[in-house]
């Protein structure tokens, strides 16, 4: 049996590979766009609606799959897939061919997550939970530095075709390294005995429907992935289109704004959290709601800017406080679930935040621009969402009010 920090750092490879694959199609928006011809709303699909929408679909039947069978199996085989889908992508020719190869990436992307949160629950107790969904949850800024500034410098140089195929490749590899190397934990070892039966997923649901604070974080966590995954899909085009940069000099500054900026904000979250809950553990609702709001002045900053410098530096402090909730919200849903229900519990999410953000994010910004004008228009549309982020902070701050006490009620 392996040590628990291998397990996980395997995991946060893998979530960095996951993250490579999904973001890369980011940097690559106005060469792809040049290249096939294509619309805003079209790009919008590529990366939010045609993706998220088969992410979703697939998630949660692999998740039900995870709460019964070898979730590193799980992992293994849909890494293979996702990567393979991602090359495929880079010998597309046309807007359908990019299509379905992005369909595949998202297809494959689903069985990630929620059999990894699974893992994870079951390997560090309670109390450094939040912690350890962090340490994994980096995989998400992480992926998007290499995933930005690596694509970005690979389209300049070699094309966005040959783009795909390089970061698709290492997946292969990693597959077998995560089949032969990486442990399965015992299922609920943290938890009671009694809560380890296998619950129906009528059951699971139903649950998951009954409890507040679940439901608060998920509409909460689904509406800011919906600014974040929005404006994110177009922030290269922003800086290109307004501010004058190259695909690499874009791709190099978004993808460090994400893996510091983002990572230090996804990291220091579950420490904050874990600490301060300690206290009060209502701390993991407000520490999210208190990131949203701080961060809002400064995306209206970002996207007003009239010098590409001074919109990447606003960017990148809204970023240390609009990516709070990420870690924070998939610690709170682990625990407010029994041990058979964390992978449903997890897709649960992951479906939540895909089909409403991945999925309608890009698109209504996409089409928003489209509709002001496009090309330098795009401001507008980017500027647009930034209404989503207090409405998310209205179901963190009223989730926080009744998590104790539902809290209570999952062991009832």
């Amino acid at each position: 049996m392996k040590a628990p920090a291998y397990s996980l750092g395997l995991l946060l490879v893998i979530y960095i590979v996951n993250n490579v694959d999904r973001q890369v199609m980011n940097i690559l928006v106005e060469p792809v766009k040049k290249d096939l011809g294509l619309s805003d709303g079209q790009i919008g699909w590529l990366i939010g609606g045609s993706f998220a929408l088969f992410y979703t679909v697939a998630g949660l039947p692999i998740a039900r799959l995870a709460d019964r069978a070898n979730r590193r199996n799980i992992i293994a085989v849909a890494l293979l897939v996702w990567s393979a889908m991602t090359m495929l992508c880079g010998m597309a020719r046309s807007f359908p061919e990019l299509l379905a190869a992005r369909i595949g990436v998202g297809v494959g992307e689903a069985g990630c997550t929620p059999p990894a949160h699974s893992m994870i629950s079951d390997t560090f107790p309670t109390v450094k939970r939040a912690s350890a969904i962090s340490i994994y949850s980096l995989g998400g800024p992480i992926g998007m530095l290499f995933g930005l500034a690596f694509g970005g410098y690979l389209a300049d140089q070699l094309g966005w075709q040959a783009a795909f195929m390089v970061v698709g490749a290492p997946g292969l590899l990693l597959a077998a390294i995560t089949y032969f190397t990486l442990d399965e934990p015992v299922r609920g070892t943290f938890d009671a005995q009694g809560d380890r039966a296998i619950e129906p997923v009528g059951t699971t649901l139903r649950f998951i429907a009954a409890l507040p604070a679940i439901r608060h974080m998920l509409a909460g966590s689904a509406v800011q992935t919906l600014f974040l995954a929005g404006v994110a899909a177009f922030h290269s085009s922003y800086l290109v289109r307004v501010h004058g940069m190259s695909v690499t000099q874009a791709g190099l500054w978004l993808g460090l704004i994400a893996g510091v900026a983002g990572g230090l904000s996804v990291y220091t979250s579950g420490l904050f959290a874990d600490r301060l809950g300690r206290r009060d553990l209502r701390w993991h609702y407000w520490l999210a709601a208190a990131g949203n709001l701080i961060s809002l002045p400064f995306s209206v900053l970002a996207y007003t800017a009239e010098d590409g410098t001074m919109a990447v530096l606003w960017l990148a402090v809204a970023t240390l406080g609009n990516h709070q909730y990420s870690a924070l919200g998939h610690a709170v849903l682990q625990g407010l679930v029994k041990p058979r229900m964390r992978a449903v519990m997890s897709a649960t999410a992951l479906f939540a935040m895909n089909a409403v953000g991945f999925g309608v994010g890009p698109v209504v910004v996409g089409e928003l621009s489209d509709y002001f004008g496009g090309g330098v228009e795009l401001r507008k549309a980017l500027l647009a969402l930034i209404v989503f982020m207090f409405w998310a902070a209205a179901h963190f701050l009223l989730g926080a009010r009744t998590y104790l006490r539902d809290l209570e009620a999952k062991n009832a």
